[in-house]
């Protein structure tokens, strides 16, 4: 994506209000593969006017005062609070923006209602793991998040990584399709990502030719296409079995999540999940990219998970990781190998390898049997870990530890 990799935003305008209507929003017609190359070299090009605009203002005309300033004001913000007390303008836009999806169901709810009863725990800690690297893939995202990010500040990248799993798992909660907790809390990331923007802007280093717009609506599909059939291809990898059903319940959470980050009807992830994974095979190579700047963020993401898994485990954790992205992906992005990578595919439970993750490092037993998948035992110890990433998220609402730089060059 948290105010984390792919997740970040800041935007609003004065006048008129800032009040977007379906019509401005887009027509509903879906990305096909016919259409895909077109729409995104169309939205490479397209920020989000409206939060762009009210950011913006709020922050010129000195209604908050500074771009962090703003996060703890939206930090505050939950379903349903008293408006009163914020600027007219900022009030104005998150009533507009609670509007739902203009095409969703009741249908649509269960299914992603569905996917996250059987799957929760895996699939949040696999979005903020391996979807998160996938992130760093894109190589202007992985500028735009090193360059305008401050990963937890001298602490290292704490609160961006624990924040965006917190967003990944609030989507799993219970009635949070119904009772505006998830869109609320998608909002508050729409408006880091237009203060990403607004920062960029104001220091005049941005290559709108070379890189088209900071997180831009292109950056947006992708990091939807990342956290959701993605997700799902690792998922496959590792042996978790996930039905049709479930898959299409979590194609549509993430196209509610995409609604509520401001992107117009006609650039919103289909709910179609086999349409999804067509498309996102159609751009992943286009897009993922081994650079500098992906290698250095997710070397931050693993030294930081590090500390939540016991020596030993975190080698498996590793190893699952880059199972789950393949190879290929896994060295763009610059992750370590090791001997354990030798169980990276199904073999026979009798290796060595297999044994010392099921027997040492994980303290279970080795299946005997040809054909055994060992991920299936880490993805249980590593969601289980994973729950310490989302204890220290839940800290640090609070906390008034600026979470971006103020402007770019700040290196504190």
């Amino acid at each position: 994506m948290p105010e984390d990799p792919a997740l970040h935003v800041l935007h609003l305008a004065a006048l008129p209000s800032p009040v977007t209507s379906p019509n401005e929003r887009g027509s509903s017609v879906p990305l096909t593969l016919a259409t895909i190359d077109a729409e995104l070299e169309a939205a490479s090009k397209v920020g989000d006017p409206k939060a762009d605009e009210l950011v913006s203002d709020l922050i010129d005309n000195k209604e908050i005062d500074g771009v962090n300033a703003l996060f703890r004001t939206i930090g505050t913000l939950k379903p349903g609070v008293d408006m009163s007390t914020l600027p007219p303008r900022l009030a104005a836009f998150l009533k507009e923006a609670a509007a739902p999806p203009p095409d969703w169901s009741e249908a649509d709810t269960k299914a992603a209602e569905s996917f996250f009863a059987h799957h929760h725990g895996e699939a949040t800690m696999l979005q903020g793991t391996v979807g998160l690297i996938g992130t760093y893939l894109s190589p202007t995202g992985a500028f735009t998040l090193r360059s305008t990010g401050r990963l937890g500040g001298v602490d290292g990248p704490g609160r961006r990584l624990s924040q965006s799993s917190r967003l990944f798992l609030d989507m799993g909660n219970k009635n949070a399709l119904r009772d505006g907790t998830l869109a609320a809390n998608v909002t508050k990331v729409r408006l880091v990502h237009a203060s990403v923007r607004q920062l960029h802007k104001k220091s005049g280093k941005w290559d709108y030719a070379k890189w088209g717009e900071p997180v831009s609506q292109k950056y947006t599909a992708g990091a939807a296409c990342i956290f959701s059939t993605q997700i799902l291809k690792a998922m496959d990898r590792l042996g978790i079995d996930v039905t049709k059903d479930d898959a299409k319940g979590f194609m549509c959470a993430w196209h509610y999540v995409n609604h509520y980050l401001g992107t117009p009807d006609k650039w919103l992830l289909p709910k179609d999940p086999d349409l999804v994974e067509a498309l996102w095979d159609h751009e992943r190579d286009k897009e993922w990219k081994k650079t500098d700047d992906g290698v250095f963020m997710t070397k931050q993401a693993v030294d930081f998970y590090k500390k939540f898994y016991p020596p030993g485990v975190h080698d498996a954790f590793i190893a699952m990781v880059r199972h789950a992205l393949t190879d290929k992906y896994a060295d763009m992005a610059g992750l370590p190998k090791s001997v354990l990578d030798a169980a990276a595919k199904p073999i026979a439970a009798g290796n060595d390898v297999i044994s010392g993750i099921g027997g040492g490092f994980l303290g279970g037993s080795a299946k005997k049997a040809t054909g055994v998948n060992p991920y299936k035992e880490i993805v249980g110890i590593a969601s289980k870990g994973f729950n310490e990433v989302q204890k220290f998220a839940l800290t640090q609402g609070e906390d008034d530890q600026p979470q971006m730089h103020q402007e770019l060059g700040d290196s504190r």
